[in-house]
């Protein structure tokens, strides 16, 4: 009979990781615990795969509230600073904001609109257009916005994030100024000196305010990308990927993550004569669709990944083998077509109509989106997953 289950993921129950814990013999013990207890065979080509929360506290990858407030000192001389393109949360901005406040005299906030980078909406696009408000162009004051869309809340979180933020830098002893625009170069009628916020656009942002004359500017991956008295740091990417881990300090994205995977690769590897991929992954990349929200506040899905996983699938469409290229046959008789077709198939299927509709986008990214939908955020317990069959396809018994 031919095989019926194709992939499969499992969230794996681990202890609660501390600073210090040697995660390479905890995730290697809990898969191979998982697998006697569970009852299933460890194959080649499964991919072992843990959340960055438990790589960055491991490594005790934490920052104060105080650090990123020197951080920003030494880089920006106090004064007066725009901070551009922040997104709205409590877990990920709030804390670096309160940092942020503390080293500099003033800070003039500019958020983007209608929402933030990642979907998080301060207003609707319903509401730009009942006010006749071009988002593109448009640079509004508080005083504007307000008049013009009262006092919203965000839908998920019941926050008005114009006014928290707001408060967060006043308590901070800071003074605080806040408009609302899209153009990262209004900010330089304000101030010359920029720390731009924003994630996956920061390059281009830093790319239009060098040209446009700013003096000094740095990006959120530039704060904190080295120590601060002895704190954690991240070298690539700063305090991109942070997250709050108490009321006055976050914890970082994790470094220097590739000698841990192949680690663990190799420690399974010995366990099992098995060879099986291994990657860290923190958000994953997809869109809520009642929320409008884009899951991906981390600066990449996966800081670090084993070599089987470099790539993006090379699959064919079978609904479209079946609908075009074998319309005429049912049973038995379709079904090996199309596994013969599967055998024959190129290497690289770019541009092929029979690949047209599958994903196009880098394993690590898929596998990671499904990591993320497969332990939650919450209190599953479950930051190691284990995936089989992901690189099955319709011939593999």
């Amino acid at each position: 009979m031919s095989r019926m289950v194709g992939t499969v993921s499992r969230g794996l129950r681990a202890p609660i990781i501390r600073q210090g814990d040697n995660l390479v013999d905890i995730v290697t013990n809990s898969v191979l615990e998982a697998s006697s207890e569970e009852g299933f065979a460890i194959h080649n080509r499964d991919v072992v795969a843990m959340t960055e929360a438990i790589v960055a506290r491991a490594q005790g990858n934490y920052a104060t509230v105080d650090d990123i407030a020197k951080d920003v000192s030494d880089k920006f001389g106090g004064g007066t600073v725009g901070v551009i393109f922040p997104i709205l949360s409590r877990n990920r901005f709030a804390i670096c904001l309160r940092g942020i406040a503390k080293g500099v005299k003033k800070v003039v906030l500019m958020l983007s609109y209608p929402s933030d980078e990642v979907g998080n909406h301060l207003i609707s696009l319903d509401m730009l257009d009942e006010k006749g408000v071009n988002p593109y162009t448009d640079v509004l004051d508080l005083k504007t916005y307000r008049e013009l869309f009262g006092y919203e809340k965000h839908p998920f979180t019941g926050v008005d994030y114009v006014e928290y933020y707001e408060s967060l830098i006043k308590e901070c002893g800071a003074e605080v100024e806040i408009i609302f625009a899209n153009d990262p170069r209004a900010i330089l009628k304000y101030t010359k000196k920029v720390l731009n916020c924003d994630i996956h656009s920061r390059f281009r942002t830093k790319r239009l305010l060098k040209n446009a004359g700013v003096e000094i500017n740095y990006g959120l991956d530039e704060i904190l990308n080295r120590s601060i008295n002895g704190s954690g740091y991240n070298a690539e990417y700063g305090l991109l990927g942070s997250n709050k881990a108490t009321e006055d300090s976050v914890k970082l994205f994790p470094r220097d993550c590739q000698p841990f995977v192949e680690a663990i690769q190799k420690k399974l590897y010995e366990a099992t004569g098995k060879t099986i991929e291994v990657m860290v992954y923190g958000d994953g990349a997809f869109k809520d669709p009642v929320g409008k929200i884009w899951e991906l506040a981390d600066p990449i899905v996966s800081p670090a990944y084993t070599s089987g996983l470099e790539g993006t699938p090379n699959e064919l469409k079978l609904k479209y083998l079946a609908d075009n290229d074998f319309a005429g046959l049912s049973g038995d008789a379709l079904k090996e077509a199309i596994k013969g077709k599967i055998q024959e198939k190129d290497d690289n299927l770019v541009g092929q109509m029979v690949s047209e509709g599958t994903t196009p986008r880098r394993l690590t990214d898929l596998i990671g989106s499904l990591c993320d939908l497969t332990s939650g955020s919450g209190d599953k317990g479950t930051p190691i997953v284990y995936i089989q069959g992901y690189f099955d396809n319709y011939t593999t018994e």
